[in-house]
C-alpha cells in the first residue's frame, strides 16, 4: 500500500488551499463519496475548476463586473426631489412663499429618497456575475462525475 510522504501531504494541502477559495466562493459543499484522498481531491478540484472555466467562460478568481445598467439612484433622487418640491410648494403656498418651500422640499425629498436607495443597495445581496451559475453547474457536474457528492 502506498503511504504518502510528509512532503507529498504538504503539497496536497497547498494545492487544496490554493483551489479552496474559488470553490468556497461558489458556496458548494463537496464530499468525497468514494473515499478519495486529499491529494486526489486537490487534483480533481483543480482540474474541474479549469474545465468549468472553459465551459462557462466565468473565472471565479477574476470575475467580470456584473453589467446591467445603472442602479437608478440618480433617477430616484430626482423623483424624490420633484415630489418634495411639489409638497414643499403646496405647504409654503399656504404660508405665503411657495418658491422657498419648493426649494426646501426638493432638497429634503431628494436626499431622503437617495439615502433610502443607497441603504437598500447596501443591504441587498451582491449581484451574480454573468456566467457564474453556468460555472457552478459545470463544476458540480465535473466533481459528481469523479465520484463526489456536491450540494
Amino acid at each position: 500500500m502506498y503511504k504518502p510522504s510528509s512532503s507529498n501531504k504538504a503539497l496536497a494541502w497547498v494545492l487544496a488551499l490554493a483551489t479552496a477559495p474559488a470553490i468556497a466562493q461558489q458556496g458548494l459543499m463537496i464530499y468525497p463519496a468514494k473515499g478519495q484522498s486529499s491529494g486526489q481531491q486537490s487534483r480533481d478540484r483543480s482540474e474541474c475548476d479549469q474545465w468549468a472555466i472553459q465551459q462557462s467562460g466565468f473565472n471565479p478568481s477574476n470575475p467580470q463586473a456584473a453589467s446591467g445598467g445603472k442602479s437608478g439612484t440618480g433617477k430616484e433622487v430626482l423623483r424624490g426631489g420633484a415630489r418634495g418640491a411639489a409638497a414643499g410648494a403646496a405647504i409654503s403656498a399656504i404660508a405665503g412663499d411657495a418658491g422657498k418651500g419648493a426649494a426646501i422640499g426638493a432638497t429634503a425629498g431628494g436626499l431622503g429618497r437617495g439615502m433610502r436607495k443607497r441603504e437598500e443597495a447596501r443591504n441587498a445581496p451582491p449581484p451574480e456575475a454573468p456566467g457564474q451559475a453556468d460555472y457552478q453547474k459545470a463544476l458540480a457536474a465535473c466533481l459528481e462525475g469523479r465520484g463526489y457528492t456536491v450540494k
